[in-house]
């Protein structure tokens, strides 16, 4: 108890002191001096390694680090503590809470969780406690994410009326096994769909999220539309949006699909299938194709009738729309039909279609003329061509394939033996393709024949010699074919003339004599109407040289040649001996025997064919022929 005299300040001042101390004890953290270094959230994909960092700033001998993990309701539990003794960290870790692998603690005192799990995603709370410097805690938000496996699709596979007034059921798109749960979007025709969740008769959507087992999300959305004609040819498809860390996004899409929906006829085509013209005109003979086609769907019954005498004969009923007549004939012309029957087809639609058939012909052609057509040289002739067919024909003249003109009439006026030939009537028709029939007669001029020679140029530059050989060759043409002879004999039978029709030809091959000079070689064509000749004449015919005059020129003129030739070699074997050759100038003398010199030995140069007496033998200056040079 204060004396009542002290001063009021002074009473005071140790209750401040005292509730200083209280509050400071109360709140030990306002003394506190310990900074931490940790994340607020760290993002990882699952299965990945995961490391939570908890750092105190600054220089601290002595603390003490402890790691929290807090539960959904807000309570923590202790995973993990560590304290730090001079320059070593001693840890432990207390609760694994059944985690696989187990929680771990580095010799940093970092929290290392092993192949993150979506389990893993809490808020972890790191507390230091240094003593006298305070205590400091931080927490880090860990965030797991998972990549959705791909999107599936489960479309209606039933057959979808667009006559509902109310939307129905499309398809189901499925994402599973993702973290955080995947978003899904619809599309048509690769434009998305905007559809509420709220149900109404245009179209909505629905969604439905379940947690697997394994901690993972699996997303279900289904579509309803109200369903129109247009989309019968459309395109739909769904498509997953998940997340990734570092605000990354990604987007998996199913494989499209379409619907099969029912939708009444509204329109019907009806028309000839190949082969018909633009102008619905068939060949006689041809199978024709009829084809009908509803816009409605599923395919409706197709009824084919013939209208006759404006009644309908049915032909026939299928769900194909084709009808095929074989072998047409012109008989089946006429208004051929096809009606759907569609019974949800409005009241006002048009059904029933008609269209014209028309079968086209052409009868055999007749001619005026036979086959063989003979006509005397110089005469004229006219020959008409007839032709009945639908549409009506059109008539054309050829002779040997060269176009002559126009018309059912061929004027044949004064014929030569170049008249003759083959003449083709064409029938066809310009408005049908390939509708044609020809009739041919083959044209013969009968007269006497004509006759054109040929024969070779003389050897020699201006005349023929005697024995000279000489081609001749007579062509000639008419009808009946002629007959070819010649006044000498040796001819070749008559052929044919390559590329020149109605021509023969003979040839004859002989040597030039003068006597034919004279009487001239002739060729004659004949036949029953008359004949004509031709006469080769050869000229003047020089004599030829006689062969055996020549041949004794020839023996006389080689024989002295080799006597020359003897007499000079003689002379060079006597050379240095030019006595012999002056004393052979002065006479012959007398011819003798030639000797043998005393030793029984010749010399060289007195042997030989031709020799004379013994080398100083000749006394009295006598020499034989063997001296002559």
């Amino acid at each position: 108890m204060e004396p009542p005299d002290a001063p009021g300040g002074a009473r005071r001042a140790p209750r401040l002191l005292l509730l200083l101390a209280l509050l400071l004890a109360a709140h030990p953290g306002a003394q506190a001096e310990v900074h931490l270094s940790v994340p607020p959230l760290v993002e990882v994909m699952r299965g990945e390694l995961v490391t939570l960092d908890c750092t105190p700033l600054g220089a601290h001998d002595h603390y003490v680090l402890e790691w929290f993990i807090t539960d959904r309701s807000g309570a923590r539990r202790r995973l993990a503590s560590a304290e730090m003794q001079g320059s070593k960290l001693q840890g432990t870790v207390h609760d694994a809470g059944g985690r696989s692998p187990p929680y771990q603690l580095d010799s940093r005192g970092r929290l290392v969780l092993a192949e993150a799990q979506v389990g893993d995603e809490r808020d972890y709370v790191c507390v230091v406690r240094a003593g006298a410097a305070g205590t400091a805690e931080a927490t880090a938000r860990l965030s797991v994410f998972a990549k959705p496996e791909a999107t599936e699709v489960s479309p209606n596979r039933g057959t979808l009326s667009v006559m509902e007034d109310s939307a129905q059921q499309i398809a189901t798109c499925n994402s599973q096994n993702g973290n955080p749960a995947p978003q899904i979007t619809w599309y048509r025709d690769g434009q998305r769909l905007q559809v509420p969740m709220e149900v109404n008769s245009e179209g909505y959507m629905t969604s439905r999220t379940v947690r697997e087992t394994s901690g993972l999300l699996s997303l279900s959305s289904t579509l309803y539309l109200r369903l129109h004609k247009a989309d019968r040819d459309a395109n739909f498809h769904c498509a997953a949006h998940y997340s990734l860390p570092s605000g990354h996004h990604g987007r998996l899409e199913s494989p499209p699909f379409r619907l099969t929906l029912h939708y009444p006829t509204e329109q019907v085509q009806f028309w000839l299938g190949s082969p018909a013209t633009a102008a619905g005109w068939v060949r006689e003979g041809d199978s024709v194709q009829l084809l009908c086609r509803g816009d409605g769907s599923p395919s409706p019954e197709y009824l084919f009738f013939r209208l006759q005498d404006k009644q309908e004969e049915v032909l026939n009923i299928n769900l194909e729309g084709n009808l095929t007549l074989v072998g047409v004939q012109r008989g089946q012309s006429g208004t051929y039909g096809c009606r759907v029957e569609d019974y949800d087809a409005a009241e006002d639609a048009q059904l029933s279609q008609t269209l014209e058939l028309h079968v086209a012909y052409l009868d055999p052609l007749e001619l005026s003329a036979s086959e063989d057509l003979s006509l005397p040289l110089k005469s004229s002739a006219a020959v008409n061509c007839s032709a009945r067919g639908l549409p009506s024909p059109a008539l054309r003249w050829t002779k040997d394939s060269v176009p002559l003109g126009d018309g059912p009439t061929l004027s044949l006026s004064s014929v030569t033996f170049d008249s003759a030939g083959t003449y083709t009537c064409e029938a066809f028709t310009p408005t049908v393709p390939l509708l044609s029939r020809t009739r041919s007669f083959e044209l013969l001029v009968q007269g006497s024949p004509e006759l054109k020679a040929e024969e070779t140029e003389p050897q020699a530059e201006s005349s023929w010699r005697e024995g000279d050989e000489a081609t001749l060759t007579c062509s000639a043409r008419g009808y009946p074919e002629p007959k070819l002879t010649w006044s000498q004999p040796g001819s070749s039978s008559a052929e044919p003339v390559p590329g020149r029709p109605g021509w023969v030809s003979s040839s004859l091959t002989l040597r030039v004599t003068s006597a034919l000079s004279q009487d001239g070689v002739s060729c004659e064509a004949s036949n029953p109407h008359g004949s004509t000749r031709h006469v080769f004449h050869f000229g003047t015919v020089a004599p030829q040289i006689p062969q055996a005059g020549v041949a004794v020129m020839a023996v006389a003129v080689s024989v002295g040649l080799l006597l020359l030739v003897v007499a000079a070699f003689y002379c060079m074997r006597r050379k240095g001996r030019p006595v012999c050759c002056r004393r052979g100038e002065k006479g012959t003398p007398p011819p003798r025997e030639p000797e043998l010199s005393q030793s029984g030995s010749e010399r060289p140069e007195q042997t030989g064919l031709l020799t004379g007496g013994t080398f100083g033998g000749a006394r009295g200056g006598s020499g034989g022929f063997g001296d002559e040079c």
